[in-house]
């Protein structure tokens, strides 16, 4: 490994504010939850410091409130070594916040307030050029404005950065404006968001992907939870093995894939190693409740990955 990569991502930072509970309230009803976890979240911010954990070099472009949340967020970027300059505050609006609620199986469903994320605006990506051309790949993801993302591919594409755009959580968006990103990765429910086809078994994942490629995407990558991923291009369409773990919370498994995924690929490991190290992490940062604080650092994924791809 050469020098360390460095990684741009232009997204949300929220709070987390996670409720663990054995059942859902019907309309009207009131239960008790079984414990509950405060953490820093948002997509962008999550991947921000998936892939700081990694080894990477990250700076951070991203908009918070002028509030409690927006203070302790900017900590939470110093103290991880994260570069926060580019994070601005805003008057008038809350930070983003996302109320999450766990199943006892893991699953999660979650509701995004974006508040400050919503005010990311192209000319804040124009005002972070200087910092941005010399990055190794920017990340983005949909919990900032449309116009700010489609924006920020075409500076990736001009400047020549790999970029890697997450579109979650979906919405109606124009594909075409994207399809410059060097990598589009959703997840199953993403997919079939985006193209209206299903995607429930891994040949509906390989219908779904090439309806991507054909929206003149070069690479696409599904992430498809326990069973892996999977790589598809103009070259073909290849299923990228998953590793089994005992999952305790899946939420910011997507996160922590891309995250690591791009630090990986930055320091130049082959695509298909780069994914099968990413399905790992990924799946590592299920073991553990939460967030940010779920993703492992480089040793202990490194110490994981010799136990296990190393056994020869």
């Amino acid at each position: 490994m050469g020098a360390r990569p460095r990684i741009a991502v232009v997204g949300s930072a929220n709070v987390d504010l996670t409720t663990f509970a054995d059942a859902f309230p019907r309309g009207g009803e009131t239960i008790f939850g079984t414990s509950f976890n405060l953490g820093f979240g948002g997509k962008g911010a999550n991947q921000a410091v998936a892939a700081r954990l990694c080894g990477a070099h990250v700076v951070m472009v991203a908009k918070l409130g002028n509030d409690l949340f927006g203070e302790a967020t900017v900590k939470n970027f110093a103290a991880l070594g994260i570069d926060n300059s580019l994070v601005g505050i805003v008057d008038g609006v809350s930070s983003g916040v996302a109320p999450i609620f766990v199943e006892p199986n893991g699953q999660n469903r979650i509701i995004v307030v974006k508040g400050a994320n919503d005010t990311l605006r192209p000319a804040d990506v124009e005002a972070a050029a200087s910092t941005l051309r010399g990055v190794d790949a920017i990340i983005l993801q949909f919990e900032i404005p449309l116009e700010t993302i489609y924006f920020t591919v075409q500076f990736a594409k001009a400047n020549k950065i790999r970029c890697i755009v997450n579109p979650a959580p979906a919405q109606p968006v124009n594909l075409e404006s994207l399809s410059d990103a060097d990598y589009f990765i959703p997840n199953e429910t993403e997919a079939e968001a985006l193209t209206g086809m299903p995607v429930k078994s891994i040949e509906d994942a390989k219908a779904c992907a090439r309806a991507f490629l054909k929206k003149g995407f070069g690479r696409v990558i599904l992430t498809l939870g326990e069973r892996g991923s999977l790589l598809a291009s103009g070259e073909g369409i290849e299923v990228i093995p998953p590793f089994t773990v005992a999952p305790r919370d899946t939420t910011g498994a997507g996160d922590a894939f891309i995250g690591s995924f791009a630090v990986f690929l930055a320091e130049g490991l082959p695509e298909k190693d780069a994914l099968t190290h990413a399905n790992l992490y990924a799946a590592l940062s299920t073991t553990k409740v939460g967030t940010q604080k779920s993703f492992p650092a480089r040793a202990e994924f490194e110490a994981e990955w010799e136990r296990r791809a190393g056994k020869g």
